[in-house]
């Protein structure tokens, strides 16, 4: 065995761990069928088995000299187990549920599944960008509660979305965001949760990754040890600057739980270089920020702020604010780049249970965003996706619901943290979804990728 200098691998193999001689590494289920890929071992014929889960026997479906294979015909709502086998060269066993489902599946992960069980058991994370050479890239972590959570996996487009194919993975990553800067593809990420804030780039479409440069060092999250708390929020240049939001914190530490700060660094520096990038000194809750502050009694911290200039241009750092029909936003001191943040102000806005993003359209002049909306009278946690908009970003309503199962069981299903882009007349996202028999809504089962035709007509 030799050393390994790269962060990216295909696959990810722990030591000591039996994952199979093939690697299924994409799983696409739809109502009757099964679509899953897996990495060539050569020239070869491929046997495909399967059953519905717990039955006595595996069924020989068909064979192939392909890495790909559509598993028809099955029942829908239904569990099913399969594995490919070539010679002696076998794949573990894997799960996947028929149903119906929304978007374009981009990747799978039964709940009982434990092929990434080393790292998570859901799938998290969603972020999606457009290549300067044509394709879509999309990545998601592995997450899942008392595990490492440090795996991601990136898969990549052709299409415009249509099909989606296996690229590589990224050990240690979780939270991570894609973007492209200078023509060059960037991933920024967390080790795993609260641990070191990472950077790396690929020269060759996400294929490969060199290895990471850890920014800021952090913890591993556990025993309420404060470290690094990001999402796959939007990289935001703003005067020859390049900035991201984090938090420092942990979810045990109910003192202040995770403080808001920001990063940034010049258009025109090494990205890989830790000492080009500054840091906000992180900012801690205060309900006596204001008396409209102090006065909501429900809430309980801010988290995942997203960046955007308001009209008057300032910077801010718009923030989840948990329980309360609004958002809290701080401002960026952007002569200083290592100032506290400063508080701005409150703005309703009704969805804040889960991360979003806020962007400017500088076409339509108005501001975007796709979150899981807060129904007025219906228990909807996350299972109600809407398109927003502000003309003045003050003032937000709603211009279409794209993902309505607010009639269904709210514990069940979830559509959340979604990553979007503007692409001339539409809107593509990425979106981490939870349904047909996932855990429950928060622990994904899926990644889809959508499209908003024609958003500014809406």
């Amino acid at each position: 065995m030799k050393g390994y200098s790269l962060w990216s691998y295909a696959p990810y193999k722990p030591l000591l761990r039996d994952v199979g001689d093939i690697y299924i590494c994409r799983i696409a289920p739809s109502e009757n069928e099964i679509h899953f890929e897996w990495l060539d071992i050569g020239n070869t014929e491929y046997s495909v088995y399967y059953r519905k889960l717990n039955d006595d026997d595996f069924i020989l479906c068909g064979k192939t000299n392909g890495t790909e294979f559509d598993i028809k015909n099955l029942k829908t709502d239904t569990d099913y187990e399969f594995y490919i086998q070539s010679g002696e060269k076998k794949s573990l066993v894997r799960l996947a549920r028929t149903g119906k489902t929304v978007g374009t599946v981009v990747n799978y992960l039964h709940p009982d599944d434990e092929a990434y069980s080393f790292s998570g058991r859901y799938l998290c994370s969603p972020s999606l960008v457009r290549h300067p050479d044509g394709f879509l890239l999309a990545s998601m972590d592995l997450f899942a509660s008392e595990h490492p959570q440090n795996l991601t996996l990136i898969f990549r487009s052709d299409d415009n979305g249509e099909t989606w194919h296996y690229v590589s993975e990224l050990m240690p990553c979780f939270w991570g965001k894609m973007f492209i800067h200078k023509g060059e593809l960037y991933m920024l990420s967390c080790s795993t949760e609260y641990g070191d804030l990472l950077i790396g780039k690929s020269t060759d479409g996400g294929k490969t990754f060199s290895a990471p440069v850890c920014l800021l060092r952090g913890s591993n999250g556990k025993k309420g040890n404060d470290g690094v708390h990001k999402n796959p929020q939007n990289i935001f240049i703003h005067n020859s600057r390049i900035y991201n939001t984090f938090e420092w914190g942990s979810w045990a530490n109910k003192q202040y739980c995770h403080a808001a700060s920001v990063m940034s660094c010049s258009v025109d520096d090494d990205l890989l270089i830790p000492e080009n990038w500054s840091f906000t000194s992180p900012r801690k809750f205060d309900p006596s920020f204001s008396p409209e502050v102090a006065h909501l009694k429900v809430c309980t911290m801010t988290i995942e702020g997203t960046l955007v200039t308001d009209p008057k241009n300032r910077l801010l750092n718009v923030m989840r604010f948990g329980g309360n029909r609004c958002v809290l936003a701080y401002e960026v001191n952007t002569q200083n780049h290592e100032a506290e943040l400063e508080y701005s102000r409150l703005i309703p806005f009704p969805a804040n249970l889960s991360k979003f993003t806020m962007k400017y359209d500088a076409v339509s002049k108005k501001y975007y965003s796709i979150a899981s909306r807060l129904h007025e009278t219906i228990n909807t946690n996350r299972n109600l996706l809407s398109l927003m908009a502000s003309d003045d970003f003050e003032n937000w309503y709603v211009v279409t619901d794209l993902l309505d199962f607010s009639g269904e069981d709210p514990e069940k299903i979830g559509f959340q943290y979604v990553d979007f882009e503007f692409e001339d007349d539409d809107i593509i996202y990425l979106c981490r979804t939870a349904m047909n028999n996932a855990h429950n809504f928060h622990d994904s089962n899926y990644s889809t990728f959508h499209r908003i035709k024609n958003f500014r007509n809406l």
